[in-house]
């Protein structure tokens, strides 16, 4: 066994037909990578057949000194099964990547191990996560460890809509929440709508401090993905908005007047009066909510006529397959739920594109009591959800000496500041 270096169109060929293939494992996301400051290395496995039977991108900056840290996104292109095969590739890539000045290897491979509904029961697992997770471990991978959340580089979990019925149906197995949210926005005048510019100066603005990548990365992004990349717009159908919420408020004045009236019939009993009383308590409330918003939609009106945009995604197609790689909604319009209107356009999109399924990213893997229902999960987890769960995260040192130096300066570093 050998590690050699590929070219570009090796390492495509190669990745291009593997189970386990990912567009962080393509030249594309590699040369993309180039253009912010990593280089990057396509190394491969080679039998002693002389085949090759493992391949991966490498990014790496220098870190410290003379030496790097090397990344393989979404793992090395390997079978991880065979316990003696992988402690020889190991070996020698340990002792490749050790000549070069590479202090750390991390990889964190795209291999699910369990896939789970939208309530986080299993369904199905990976009978070879196990044994994958332990060869890795005794050839000198540290682990991770399986966490709930965000590890240090991709997500362990995400959320997948699969695109195999029709919209109809799909529509009938969102969670009710979800369906009622989504209408609401829908009356509301929230539209979507993918932008054939692939424009992203609107929807740059809107994107959080703690997401946010340069400008040019996303205008990167989308040149070289080409026709694989695709962005989405939410817009405020500022008309719609007043007519509906001028509908909605009227309709609710003329509830709330027969209510006021019912509450003067002194025939009613205790119980009867109450039940009055209380709904209309529940009307007054509803008919400040619906004022308020008429306040705010006239206003809009006003100031875009045309609408306004207030949200936006990024998508990249791969395998047959659509990726959300951001999304960001304008702050003073949270509450207008555009992100369901937006997931929903692109699985209706997608739906008549026959493309297998909508990852819609990243979740937290944690499904009991509150955590079920936090914020990041209700708003991806109630479209009928699939959940993959993959295996973590591993590192493995290829210099100690080198590592154990630089953790020390990086420790004296945060110290003084």
């Amino acid at each position: 066994m050998r590690i050699v270096t590929l070219s570009s169109e090796q390492f495509n060929k190669f990745a291009q037909s593997h189970r386990y293939r990912n567009y962080y494992q393509t030249s594309t996301y590699g040369t993309l990578m180039t253009k912010f400051g990593y280089n990057i290395h396509y190394l491969g496995i080679v039998s002693d057949t002389n085949k090759l039977i493992g391949a991966t991108l490498i990014l790496y900056k220098q870190v410290f000194m003379s030496n790097k840290i090397a990344y393989a996104p979404r793992g090395i292109l390997y079978n991880y099964e065979n316990l003696e095969d992988l402690e020889e590739a190991t070996k020698k890539i340990k002792q490749v990547l050790g000549k070069q000045g590479f202090m750390l290897l991390r990889m964190d491979p795209y291999i699910p191990i369990t896939i789970r509904d939208s309530n986080g029961t299993i369904m199905n697992f990976n009978n070879k996560g196990n044994k994958i997770i332990d060869n890795l471990k005794s050839v000198g991978f540290t682990y991770k460890g399986k966490t709930k959340a965000f590890e240090t580089e991709k997500p362990r979990w995400e959320g997948l809509v699969i695109l195999n019925n029709s919209i109809d149906e799909m529509f009938s197995k969102l969670e009710k929440r979800t369906r009622n949210k989504l209408r609401k926005a829908l009356n509301f005048g929230i539209e979507a709508y993918r932008d054939d510019s692939n424009d992203i100066e609107k929807f740059y603005k809107f994107v959080s401090d703690e997401n946010k990548k340069p400008k040019s990365y996303y205008e990167q992004l989308l040149k070289y993905f080409g026709e694989n990349a695709e962005v989405y717009y939410a817009k405020i159908n500022t008309e719609t908005f007043t007519l509906n919420s001028r509908r909605a408020y009227e309709k609710e004045l003329e509830n709330n007047s027969v209510l006021s009236n019912m509450i003067q019939d002194q025939s009613l009993d205790e119980r009867q009066a109450n039940n009055i009383l209380n709904k209309k308590m529940e009307s007054d409330k509803l008919l400040d909510s619906y004022k308020n918003s008429l306040i705010q939609a006239t206003e809009l009106l006003k100031q875009y006529p045309e609408g306004i945009i207030i949200g936006g995604a990024i998508v990249i197609i791969y395998d047959n397959a659509a990726f959300i790689i951001i999304e960001s909604i304008d702050p003073k319009y949270k509450s207008q739920n555009c992100e369901y209107v937006l997931k929903w356009k692109m699985i209706e999109d997608y739906t008549n594109r026959n493309l297998k399924y909508l990852n819609l990213g990243g979740i937290i893997g944690d499904f009991d009591g509150e955590n079920q229902h936090n914020i990041l999960n209700e708003k991806k987890l109630g479209f009928n959800t699939t959940i993959s769960e993959y295996i973590g995260e591993f590192d493995i040192i290829l210099n100690k000496f080198s590592y154990n130096l630089y953790k020390s300066f990086n420790k004296n570093k945060k110290n003084q500041s």
